[in-house]
């Protein structure tokens, strides 16, 4: 078990009938841009009458599954946010919250999975992998917080392992994110609220011979309401040179982000309750840290009547220096602290193919593509620290990680009611680690490899006219997460020297679901989706420690239904409910419960713009309890919580918001785990071993920061 105990685990219009062709050709396009929504192409006019607007919205005809979508800017503009990741909240079920400081990943959790910080599910920012293999903090790690959400065009989401075009983490399911190539007007945002928090963001576009370019700047800082002032400072850029659209041009983009932030960790539920600190206080002082991501990436695209293709490439300078006690005192008054240091460089890229066959082979389309990419990680490692100055290394690796697949799918109109999808994909991962660093680090490290086949298959039945244009889905396919490198090189406890078992590189997953989209009346779109998950094993690299935790087979299904209602012009409703339920195969600690797989999450969201001087939005999300610990004893409280966004438009220029986050001023927790710590007064007085290397086991929280109050200024030019 990890020091502190608790596990880390991770369109055509409704109702309208589409011509096979036409359905066929729309589909191509929507899969040959993995960030954007279809565009018109030049020389397919069959596509004239086929458009994809936000949300699971007039997916019949196109989707492959009832658990996928796409949202766009028009729902996410009077999304009230509290943080920049909350965008992924757009995804039914997803749920996105925080354990520490706010330059550190969020902790997200779908589908029965606690993701940690993004172990099951993978992201793509503008064709750039976001999530980080062999981490210093996690497997996975899926930094967000370098997103502008006014910058971002459109989230196509999906659910589950059946899309060929997904690989590592994409277990649970995946995301692309795509920013706006233009801008209808350069912009200056202003945004001031309490606890010390201001935003600056501006940006804007021009066209000049045929090309785009678009640029935004933000700058931003906040102390947060905790006792310990989070002293966050964020800078943040994106410069964006492209011309055509998605399917018929090109884009070249560059971003860069850096920040630093001081942490308050989650704490022992009993210090709060004891008075020992208060409800935004911290155990150990000065965590946090410091992060930057420094990118360039390039994507072209061509789409004529024969056939699509679609090239990326990218390279990533990624850092990290994060320190962290949530442990507290276990070792004594110097405090648990420890520093997880990461430094790499992330290059690679994608080309894919799409022939459209036509008519004679039932309009079908084959797609076949290959993905490369390499971590050189110059620098991993895990140090012992007090106030952020090192005193011991644990473990310090160098590591170069190469992952190479190819993927391919055929999609086939069979008849006007029936279409299939067959997939496979092929994916082979190979890693060296060397050890750097460590008194029983250096006997680790090596070669290590692995691979994977993973077939897909999907259908796709109707449209049928029953309640009003309906269509059922079946799929079936199987994925896999990667485990960190070191994971599977090392044979020696970097900790104390004691012998430990290598682990596998790659962990199946197998995944089925039965769904059915429809839209009961004009305006109302409907999805429902019945799922269920197996992985090979639950393991997980555990930062704190610098080992893998192996935790056993496990099994998930689930129950989703999403709605999407827009019964009038200018409003918009959606409400999603997600139900699951994820089990161990065979008894682990004395139980079976997953840690910190939510059973129930639940959303409703309201945004109004008819394009008048009002506009606003408010959310309400709702977690019900979960088990904390393999026995399900031990559980979480539920808690329901909104959000309020409200503006004005005085003209064209000027417009004021106002965002009340945390409306209700609930007294709740982000997250709970159940582990193991100790207080300065417990490790003072040698409660229980504690100062002398025994924990206390206990709740772990981490509370909701209280009704915030943020105001925002935008002039327009």
């Amino acid at each position: 078990m990890s020091k502190t105990g608790f596990s880390r685990q991770r369109a055509s219009e409704p109702g309208t009938p589409v011509h096979p062709v036409r359905r066929q050709s729309a589909l191509a396009l929507t899969l040959l841009s993995a960030h954007a929504l279809p565009a018109i192409a030049a020389g397919l006019p069959t596509l004239q009458e086929v458009t994809v607007s936000s949300g699971s919205k007039d997916l019949i005809g196109i989707a492959e599954a009832a658990s996928e979508g796409t949202v766009t800017a028009r729902q996410l503009a009077n999304r009230p946010l509290l943080r920049p990741a909350e965008v992924m909240e757009v995804v039914p079920g997803m749920v996105v919250t925080q354990h520490s400081g706010d330059g550190k990943a969020n902790q997200y959790f779908l589908r029965g999975f606690n993701l940690d910080h993004g172990s099951d599910f993978s992201t793509l920012v503008m064709g750039m992998p976001v999530n980080m293999v062999s981490h210093a903090h996690g497997q996975g790690y899926m930094d967000l917080n370098f997103l502008i959400p006014e910058l971002v065009s459109t989230v196509k989401y999906k659910k589950g392992v059946y899309g060929a075009e997904d690989g590592d983490f994409a277990t649970s399911g995946s995301a692309r994110i795509d920013y706006q190539r233009k801008l209808n007007a350069p912009f200056v945002e202003l945004g001031l609220g309490q606890h010390n928090y201001r935003r600056l963001l501006a940006a804007g576009s021009s066209e000049f011979n045929g090309f785009s370019l678009l640029a935004g700047v933000e700058l931003a800082g906040n102390n947060g309401p905790w006792e310990q002032p989070e002293n966050l400072a964020k800078q943040n850029a994106v410069f964006r040179l492209s011309s055509g659209t998605a399917a018929n041009g090109f884009a070249l983009t560059a971003m860069l982000y850096k920040a630093e932030w001081t942490a308050s960790e989650h704490v022992p539920e009993r210090a709060i309750s004891s008075g020992e600190i208060g409800r935004y206080g911290t155990l150990v002082k000065n965590d946090g840290g410091q992060t930057h991501r420094y990118s360039l990436s390039g994507e072209w695209a061509t789409t004529d009547e024969k056939g699509a293709t679609r090239a990326n490439l990218y390279v990533i300078d990624y850092g990290l220096n994060l320190f962290s006690a949530p442990s507290g005192y276990i070792s004594g008054l110097a405090g648990d602290q420890h520093e997880q240091a990461d430094e790499r460089l992330v290059r690679g890229g994608e080309l894919r193919h799409s022939w459209f066959l036509g008519p004679q082979f039932k309009d079908s389309e084959l797609m076949a593509g290959i993905q490369l990419r390499q971590d050189r990680i110059a620098s991993v490692g895990l140090y012992n620290t007090e106030n952020r100055q090192r005193t011991n290394t644990v473990r310090e690796d160098r590591i170069t990680e190469t992952a190479s697949g190819l993927f391919m799918e055929i999609k086939t109109q069979w008849l006007p009611w029936l279409r299939s999808s067959i997939g496979a994909r092929y994916d082979q991962i190979r890693a060296e680690v060397i050890a750097l660093g460590g008194a029983n680090n250096m006997e680790n490290g090596g070669d290590v490899s692995a691979h994977q086949a993973s077939p897909k298959l999907g259908a796709v039945f109707g449209p049928f006219a029953l309640l009003g244009p309906t269509e059922f889905y079946a799929n079936w396919g199987h994925g896999f997460h990667s485990n960190d490198a070191r994971g599977a090189t090392t044979r020696t406890n970097p900790q104390n020297g004691a012998s430990i078992d290598t682990l596998p590189l790659i962990v199946k997953a197998r995944g089925s679901e039965l769904g059915v989209r429809v839209v009961p009346l004009p305006g109302w779109n409907s999805s429902l989706a019945i799922w269920q998950m197996e992985l090979a094993s639950e393991l997980v690299f555990i930062g704190d420690e610098g080992v893998t935790e192996p935790k056993g087979a496990s099994q998930r299904s689930g129950l989703e239904w999403s709605n999407y209602v827009t019964p009038i012009p200018g409003l918009i409703v959606d409400a999603d409910l997600a139900l699951s339920k994820a089990r161990f195969k065979t008894e682990v600690n004395g139980g079976r419960h997953v840690p910190n797989a939510i059973p129930l999450t639940a959303s409703l969201g309201l945004t109004v713009d008819d394009g008048g001087p009002w506009f606003g939005g408010v959310r309400v999300r709702y977690l019900a309890p979960y088990s904390l610990e393999e026995t399900g004893s031990e559980k979480s409280q539920a808690f329901w919580m909104a959000n309020l966004k409200a503006g004005y438009r005085f003209n064209k220029q000027w417009q004021l918001s106002l965002d009340v986050l945390n409306l209700f001023d609930k007294k709740a927790n982000d997250i709970e785990y159940w582990g193991g710590a100790c207080t300065r007064s417990e490790a003072t007085l040698g409660t229980a071993g504690c100062g002398g290397g025994s924990p206390i086991d206990g709740h772990l929280v981490h509370p909701l920061e209280p009704r915030t109050v943020r105001l925002g200024l935008r002039v327009n030019f």
